[in-house]
């Protein structure tokens, strides 16, 4: 393997990355300030550079909107000269950093972190780091801090402006924590630090200062559903029609896709979503594309996402297999119905990567004696799954046997 190249291979020059705090040049070090004086570009947001000083004579570029796209054309239009990018707190925490690092590489990046906020606002509350949950949404629907919600948990959320603590409010109200405490705490580490505090269910503070974090000791109403991270959440968790793979044989499944922080799960007949919502439920890098056919089903795969704090889920209407054409590779497929329609465990097969696992659920026997031959065929594991409930029998109590579930479990040798 030839060495990683340097920043002078390539002919460009380093970029260094300065992270500002709310007290602005009065809170960074000697080297930090020593970069931005010697820069020939500063590039970041209005914010960020209106608390530079007139010493820092760099040509001055703000962002453009969207920010991500426009990196790579900025970066190219500096190459030659002397970049300093300035980014909140630590760059590499929910940061620009990691975004500058995809696109220039980490050995031309040099890395002048300041505390993060979540540093700051833990110091405050006297939190332990390591036992506070972070949020952010920046850039992401506030749906996505619906996953983080237990009782009894802390959260601190990065906030997207002034009226993200009232979009938290409404959305803990919503989702049954509105007895959840809330602090506000802006301007960490500046001059013009504050703090706002309230429960959720009566959180009427007009919007305040856009930089601000939110700290959340999480109380659940009474009667709250308790959603855990484990698979199986109750089938009352999900809005649906009866195309759901039930409770018991969801987390069975869920056991047989195996999901690894990072990894890409294909969700075929999707139904409700249950088990992409899930997969992405079990760690927040965990992505998911739902491949649901008939589109008012479709639709309730996004609300039940929504709703379970996963929105990132893609959902492409369409039919499988040629639906699957465009997709990314995944690291795991499940098949939860159609396993018969012509050339689509073909098309599921051929599109994983050596290692990757194929989790096909069946009742019918059609169904069964095509997953049988595939098992026949490539191995894995062919299993039938039983599940049986306790119901009324006159005044006494007897056992109902919902329908058997067959399925073929393998992963790709080759």
């Amino acid at each position: 393997m030839s060495p990683a190249r340097s920043a002078s291979d390539n002919g460009a020059a380093p970029v260094t990355v300065v992270g500002l705090g709310a007290d602005g040049w009065d809170g960074l070090p000697p080297a930090a300030r020593e970069a931005l004086r010697t820069a020939e570009v500063l590039i970041g947001g209005p914010r960020q550079l209106a608390l530079l000083p007139s010493q820092c004579a760099g040509e001055r570029v703000a962002w453009p909107s969207p920010l991500r796209p426009a990196v790579p054309g900025l970066l190219a239009e500096y190459a030659e000269r002397r970049v300093c990018v300035l980014a909140s707190g630590d760059p590499m925490f929910f940061g620009i950093g990691r975004t500058l690092t995809e696109v220039a590489g980490a050995e031309r990046l040099r890395v002048l972190p300041h505390p993060s906020s979540v540093s700051y606002a833990c110091a405050r509350l006297g939190w332990p780091l390591d036992e506070t949950d972070v949020v952010s949404l920046v850039g992401r629907p506030v749906a996505s801090l619906a996953a983080a919600l237990h009782a009894r948990r802390r959260l601190l959320v990065l906030s997207a402006g002034a009226g993200t603590p009232a979009e938290v409010a409404a959305l803990l109200r919503d989702r049954g924590y509105g007895p959840s405490r809330i602090r506000v705490l802006e301007q960490l580490g500046g001059e013009r630090e504050r703090r706002i505090s309230g429960a959720a269910d009566t959180w009427s503070h007009p919007a305040g200062d856009p930089l601000n974090v939110i700290a959340i000791e999480c109380a659940a109403a009474e009667g709250t559903p308790r959603l855990p991270n484990t698979p199986g959440l109750p089938d009352e968790a999900f809005e649906h029609d009866g195309q759901l793979t039930k409770r018991q044989v969801r987390a069975v499944t869920l056991a047989a896709l195996a999901p690894t922080p990072g990894e890409l799960l294909w969700d075929i007949g999707a139904g409700s979503g249950s088990v992409g919502i899930e997969w992405m439920r079990t760690h927040r890098t965990c992505r998911a594309v739902a491949v649901e056919r008939d589109p008012v089903r479709a639709e309730r795969v996004v609300r039940n996402a929504e709703r379970l704090g996963v929105p990132g889920l893609r959902v492409v209407t369409g039919h499988a297999p040629d639906a699957l054409a465009e997709l990314p590779m995944p690291d795991a497929v499940f098949i939860g119905g159609g396993a018969t329609v012509p050339g689509l465990l073909e098309a599921c097969w051929e599109a994983l990567p050596a290692g990757g696992r194929l989790v096909a659920n069946t009742v019918t026997l059609e169904s069964e004696a095509l997953l049988a031959d595939w098992y026949r065929r490539y191995g894995g594991e062919l299993v039938r799954i039983g599940v049986s409930h306790a119901v009324p029998v006159g005044g006494f109590t007897g056992w109902r046997q919902a329908m058997p579930v067959t399925q073929w479990v393998a992963a790709k040798r080759t």
